[in-house]
């Protein structure tokens, strides 16, 4: 129960990779705030029934972070009131929209792609500041993908915006050196999600890891065991079957 009593919230947390390390967190002890769309509400209700199955804590919060950041500093004044602070933030959610040659990228889609996957985490973290700040050992851990190291014909605006988080993970990271908030990414890799199916439908989704797979790197992350990790980029693939004070 490495994060026992530790207060988390996940973007995207009704399905895949955010779905998992939900989870994850939760078996570990953590009490996980499972943000969403309100679309996704009867997701994320499926995350929360099963946390609740292995005894675990959670809270759904609704908000749909390409519309809705305007209520975010309601959320802030929420969690404050309940929790007194917030000691890990999952930026996962994230938005595909179209595999295009950039000439012929449509304009409201590339603001779409770069509102879900740059500004809201931008964001969550510039107003969920305070509140990490309230934590002994806050950890900040924000998605990313392997195109955002290296472009990609096709990818346009994801890669774009992915490429944007890793910078403004390093930026912050160095902002943030002398308080207790660290702040890393993970590039989870090819995992079976819905979203990689989307990008590569021929795919056999057994021949990759599943999400419950790749959640140790999220797990050491938010753990003490990372405790003096900041600005660095991990891959999840290089963490499968990593297990707290085993290896």
């Amino acid at each position: 129960m490495i994060l026992k009593d530790r207060i988390a919230l996940v973007t995207g947390a009704g399905a895949g990779i955010g779905q998992a390390v939900a989870l994850t967190y939760a078996q570990q002890g953590a009490t996980v705030i499972l943000l969403g769309r309100k679309s996704k509400h009867k997701k994320l209700e499926k995350t929360y029934d099963l946390i609740q199955e292995v005894g675990g804590t959670a809270t759904i919060v609704p908000l749909d972070l390409e519309n809705e950041l305007g209520i975010v500093p309601d959320l802030v004044k929420g969690l404050y009131e309940r929790y007194g602070r917030l000691d890990i933030l999952v930026n996962n959610a994230g938005d595909l929209g179209s595999l295009t040659p950039l000439a012929l990228y449509d304009n409201l889609q590339w603001e779409k792609v770069m509102r879900v996957n740059l500004t809201a985490p931008f964001f969550l973290i510039r107003e969920l500041l305070p509140l990490l700040k309230l934590s002994d050992d806050a950890s900040v851990i924000n998605v990313v993908s392997s195109v955002a190291f290296k472009g990609r014909h096709f990818w346009g605006a994801y890669a774009a915006a992915k490429a944007g988080l890793v910078n403004l993970t390093e930026t912050w990271s160095a902002e943030l050196e002398k308080s207790p908030v660290r702040m890393n990414t993970v590039n989870p890799g090819g995992t079976a999600t819905a979203m990689r199916a989307s990008a590569f439908p021929g795919e056999d989704p057994q021949s990759i890891p599943q999400p419950h797979e790749i959640t140790p790197l999220f797990l050491y992350l938010a753990s003490a065991y990372a405790k003096e990790v900041r600005g660095q980029h991990l891959a999840a693939r290089d963490w499968l079957g990593w297990m707290p004070g085993v290896n």
